[in-house]
């Protein structure tokens, strides 16, 4: 399941849809309280030239997102029943304007302001009564439509939505196990790691003494960094069927400064984000291929970094490796699958991570 902005050079006709089962255009954003394009004059036609790529993959599902990080309007729109009905009755006029097959819900998030975002007690009630209008509303065409939300990938979250019951609406929640570590933060760590790394794994480093300063502060349940197998061990537990839960990849990673050559810079303080943001493409082109940085695996988080100790620059990322092995995490574990944001930033050379995990799931079919 990819989500996709698209690119600055759009070429539908050469993404890579026969290798996915589904593709998610974003963002929509919440304005005037309906579900609409900022510029749709722009967007439109992208969408419709992206529809158009099931002739080359009859069995691809084309769905839409709406919102993001920092997309404000949801907490106003979810409030009562007739703003609610409003955003709805707008969903569904999309839908069928762009023959779609299905929407992801992407408020960051409810009850809980995320970049400055409004958020009020009553989200978390509205974000269920929201979740239960669109799956009636999608109910009502001909043609099965599919209902998902981008879910937080640290435990936190689930305490402002009512998870078991918005489960019955949603098909899936595409939870984003990546932004583990921040782009604000100093201390270098996975930032979209695989395994469940342990307070013995960190010991001793600035990252379990920054872990311990959040524990206390009551901003985190446990002094255990976020991974996948933590989340989906915690949602296992609140109820949700594994069968509903589709893990996330990161196609981007980051780049801290400044980092001291200790433990090949993990779990160190570093002096400052380098880049916050870097595409997976960049990162091959850039640093991959680069002999100054030195590529180290990390057997308990199940994720790969590199150190280039001559600039202390420290690099969080997923590589082929460990985007197949979260895949085959997925099908072991009988998930619904593997996602990840987001497909323009990969690279378009082969062995690209959306091949790797094609392989993966490919094998899983056998």
């Amino acid at each position: 399941m990819a989500y996709y902005v698209p690119e600055r050079d759009y070429q539908p006709e050469k993404i890579p849809v026969e290798k996915l089962t589904h593709i998610i255009f974003s963002f929509t954003n919440v304005i005037d309280g309906e579900m609409k394009f900022r510029k749709p004059e722009e967007a439109g036609p992208k969408l419709e030239a992206l529809v158009k790529q099931k002739e080359r993959n009859p069995d691809l599902k084309v769905m839409i997102a709406c919102g993001g990080w920092g997309a404000d309007g949801f907490s106003d729109m979810a409030l009562t029943a007739e703003s609610r009905t409003k955003f709805i009755q707008s969903a569904r006029s999309f839908i069928e304007r762009y023959q779609l097959d299905g929407m992801d819900m992407d408020w960051e998030y409810p009850g809980i302001s995320g970049a400055g975002t409004m958020a009020r007690p009553e989200d978390t009630q509205n974000f269920t009564a929201l979740m239960k209008g669109l799956r009636q509303m999608l109910d009502t065409f001909e043609s099965p439509k599919i209902l998902t939300f981008a879910s937080a990938g640290w435990e936190r979250y689930y305490d402002f939505i009512e998870v078991e019951e918005v489960m019955n609406y949603a098909n899936f929640m595409n939870i984003m196990t990546y932004d583990q570590v921040t782009g604000v933060s100093i201390y270098t760590g996975h930032h979209t790691p695989l395994g469940r790394a342990s307070q013995e794994d960190l010991a001793g480093t600035p990252f379990q003494s920054h872990l311990d300063s959040l524990y206390l502060a009551k901003e985190e349940i446990d002094t255990e960094p976020h991974s996948v197998e933590k989340i989906v061990d915690f949602l296992i537990k609140k109820g949700v069927k594994p069968a509903q839960m589709i893990i996330g990849s990161a196609f981007y990673g980051r780049v801290w400064k400044g980092v001291p050559d200790d433990h090949q810079g993990l779990y160190q303080k570093s002096k400052g984000i380098h880049i916050g943001w870097y595409a997976y493409h960049e990162i091959r082109s850039k640093y991959e291929l680069d002999s100054s940085f030195v590529r180290y695996w990390d057997e308990h988080a199940k994720a790969p970094y590199m150190y280039q100790a001559s600039n202390g620059l420290f690099v969080s990322y997923d590589d082929t490796v460990s985007v197949a092995l979260k895949t085959r995490y997925a099908i072991d574990m009988q998930l619904g699958g593997i996602m990840f944001w987001e497909l323009g930033n990969d690279t378009k050379e082969p062995g690209s991570l959306l091949d790797a995990i094609y392989k993966e799931a490919k094998k899983g079919e056998k």
